[in-house]
């Protein structure tokens, strides 16, 4: 099965770990990844701030780098949302409708991929941990996944995974609104980080970059004891049968 990653600038940029552990689980589960050099923004910044001729620049460009690919798989559930817009930004452009609705249908949230294309749950993960998991509003709302994080996560081996209190609160990112909005934003990631601390968890765990990067800053900043993790890192750690990172040595299809 071949499978074109979908880094996200995030990803690149600041998460290129992440990047490195999806590519070494899917291959281990089979799969050919690809990375198309194509790639840029898939346009969501714009798109959301109401610039929608430059939003579909973006998408064009995405759809272009990505048109070849059987699968499209992405940690991220909110760039694998975006993907899933593009159809309803063409619709006074029949020829790239059509193109971005055979986009849609090929895209998926790497969790969301693992579970419900492949059919996998158990990866052979084992991390000692009490932890407790931040569900985006992009992927659980918008992209409507709620499911495949934790079912993965039960299976990893040594993991206690704790309720996060009132779970789909909004941590206070929301891409542009974290900077147009900040001293809201800035309230509602305080929240979060308090229903964290009320698990009293050592570990947070999600799907989307940008939601780590703002709770794990604000946790930063707020000088506290608790780890931020994307699920990649967690299902690819001490895999059974293999290393603390399975084909830790050998050089990754994204370099």
């Amino acid at each position: 099965m071949k499978v074109s990653l979908f880094i996200t600038c995030l990803g690149e940029l600041f998460y290129a770990k992440v990047g490195k552990d999806v590519t070494e689980i899917l291959e281990r589960l089979g799969c050919e990844v690809n990375f198309p050099k194509g790639q840029i923004c898939c346009g969501q910044p714009a798109f959301n701030s109401g610039y929608l001729n430059d939003a579909k620049k973006a998408a064009k460009q995405m759809i272009r780098a990505f048109e070849d690919a059987d699968y499209i798989v992405s940690p991220s559930g909110s760039c694998t949302t975006m993907f899933r817009e593009y159809p309803k930004m063409f619709v006074d452009e029949p020829g790239w409708k059509l193109k971005a609705e055979a986009m849609a249908d090929k895209t998926y949230e790497f969790t969301q991929f693992i579970v419900h294309v492949l059919g996998v749950e158990d990866l052979g993960a084992e991390y000692e941990a009490k932890a407790t998991v931040h569900t985006s509003c992009h992927m659980s709302r918008l992209l409507g996944e709620k499911e495949a994080p934790f079912r993965l996560l039960k299976h990893v081996k040594g993991l206690e995974v704790i309720p996060l209190p009132n779970n789909y609160d909004c941590c206070g990112f929301g891409g542009t609104f974290s900077v147009k909005m900040s001293p809201i934003s800035e309230e509602m990631v305080d929240e979060k980080v308090r229903h964290i601390e009320e698990t009293e968890a050592d570990l947070v765990i999600g799907s989307d970059c940008s939601c780590l990067m703002n709770i794990g800053g604000r946790i930063n900043r707020k000088g506290k004891k608790i780890e931020v993790k994307h699920i990649a890192e967690i299902l690819n750690h001490h895999v059974k049968g293999g290393s603390h990172h399975a084909n830790e040595n050998r050089e990754s299809t994204l370099l």
